[in-house]
């Protein structure tokens, strides 16, 4: 090659390079506001932007994820030094080459700072080795008026490495896009939920949007017991069960120091329509270093809406939430209750009912209404998990239709008349604040409220009664009350107990 040539030829492959730095500093330049600055870049990943780059390219290169069919909604990925869970979260990561994702919502775990609620980094930026990502100031000024559980608390950013990990990645893959930093100093069902609740509200209708989950699995156990541990969240990801591993990180089935964020966002992306979840890789440490004796566990998964068809615009039309029944499912529920009934009412003994599905042997609250010609025939259901909910529905069948005070017993010639509604319930989370905020967190359409006054007063409607009425927020309250035997405005007392849940209705 003669020396003329070799100059064109390098100055062809300086271009895009000089035009990439040139774009990254007026990317800067545009950035107002505080920069959260690197805490971890040199130690938990390459502080030098092309050693940097050119690790995450090769981790990239070298995953090989499952072929996701459908839109894309969130990923989860781990959060430990890249040298231990970079290849893991590279196949998560992988998803998103030729995707276009312009803003991302991470929700993070605090591993440093205790704090109530969650905390979101409101303005400025957050900078890696690879440049400036720009926070979303619009939605998360938003966030914070919308929910009173988000706040800015400094502590929280200042040394967190679980949120900041991800964003090397992000860089590479998507280059230009907003950042939504937000960080769980509570994992209680309650916090999940009402995260979950005001990203969806803020992000409803908006097509580039990706939520991620930043966490890692189970910590320090001999290998074997780890992948035991472990093996209990692939199987609530892949199952779409956020409610089931809520409670399994509660009772210790299982570990994951993330396992607030995985909770929030399989929830939020539920509420925008996704109804499949799979896991794209698990690993951990001892696969790593070789050392088996004690492990860190890794994961990346990935939520989506099947099909390919967009998400929700807006969740509020749909009456309750998916739990992830399948239609299976639901048709044995109804032909248990149906069977219930009918056998009761003809004085045949009730069959033992042949369960193998795991999520009908798992314990949920549940109601079951009956109607008769579009009225109301019975109500009554359990509203605590105390019980597999196929046994809840049998049992509440049979309550339903011959014990409920307000009607008579259903009699033989009312049979054919009848319609079977049943309503599988989400756990109840208790709201409080002022009128105006808890006014504020109610979904009219997705919530159902109970409200409890000491020592004897307890009302509760389903979510579908809002709807059919045609309620708001505040006369959907008024009405529980009533329910409860109160005064109307019994909700506006601090005495009074005030709880949401949703169900998901077939």
């Amino acid at each position: 090659m003669t020396r003329m040539k070799r100059r064109i030829f390098l100055s062809l492959l300086l271009i895009p390079m000089v035009a990439g730095i040139l774009w990254a500093e007026r990317r800067e330049e545009m950035v107002k506001g505080p920069i959260r600055e690197s805490v971890i870049a040199g130690s938990w990943y390459p502080g030098d932007p092309d050693v940097l780059r050119s690790q995450i390219l090769d981790f990239l290169s070298r995953a090989k994820p499952p072929q996701i069919e459908g839109e894309l909604i969130a990923l989860i990925s781990p959060h430990a030094g890249y040298m231990y869970s970079g290849q893991v979260a590279a196949y998560a990561y992988k998803l998103l080459e030729g995707r276009p994702f312009h803003t991302v919502v991470i929700v993070a775990p605090s591993h440093r700072a205790y704090f109530r609620g969650v905390s979101v980094y409101p303005r400025g930026g957050y900078r890696t080795p690879l440049g400036i990502v720009p926070i979303a100031e619009d939605l998360t000024s938003r966030l914070m008026e919308t929910s009173p559980v988000i706040s800015y608390v400094p502590q929280a950013h200042a040394q967190e490495h679980s949120l900041e990990i991800q964003l090397p990645f992000l860089q590479v893959v998507l280059k230009d896009f907003r950042l939504v930093p937000l960080v769980m100093g509570e994992h209680d069902f309650h916090t999940c939920q009402e995260l979950a609740d005001a990203i969806v509200e803020v992000v409803k209708g908006k097509e580039d949007v990706l939520l991620v989950a930043s966490t890692d699995l189970s910590h320090f156990y001999p290998y074997s017991q780890a992948v035991t541990l472990d093996k209990v969240v692939l199987e609530r990801v892949e199952a779409f069960d956020p409610e089931g591993l809520s409670r399994d990180l509660r009772t210790g089935r299982c570990e994951a120091c993330g396992g607030g964020p995985m909770v929030a966002v399989m929830l939020a992306a539920r509420a925008l329509g996704a109804d499949g979840a799979r896991v794209l890789k698990y690993a951990n440490s001892g696969d790593v270093t070789g050392d088996r004796s004690s492990v860190v566990g890794y994961m990346a998964a990935a939520i989506y809406r099947r099909g390919g068809s967009r998400r929700a615009s807006d969740p509020e039309e749909r009456v309750g939430v998916d739990l992830g029944l399948s239609e299976d499912d639901k048709r044995l529920l109804h032909e248990i209750a149906r069977t219930v009934i009918r056998n009761r009412v003809l004085g045949k003994p009730i069959p033992d009912f042949r369960v193998t599905s795991p999520r009908l042997r798992e314990p949920r609250g549940a109601f079951v209404t009956i109607k008769k010609h579009g009225n109301l025939r019975g109500c009554i259901g359990y509203v605590k998990p105390i019980k597999p909910l196929w046994q809840a529905v049998a049992e509440m069948a049979e309550a339903a239709a011959f014990e409920d005070p307000r009607f008579p017993p259903v009699t033989a010639d009312e049979l054919e008349d009848l319609e079977i509604e049943i309503s599988v319930l989400t756990p109840l989370m208790e709201v409080k604040g002022s009128p105006e905020e808890i006014v504020r967190q109610i979904q009219v359409g997705k919530h159902g409220i109970m409200i409890e006054r000491p020592p004897y007063y307890s009302g509760l409607l389903l979510p579908q009664v809002a709807t059919e009425y045609g309620w708001d927020a505040e006369t959907f309250l008024e009405q529980t009350c009533l329910k409860a035997g109160l005064p109307t405005d019994a909700w506006r007392d601090p005495a009074t107990r005030i709880y949401l849940f949703s169900a998901e209705i077939f």
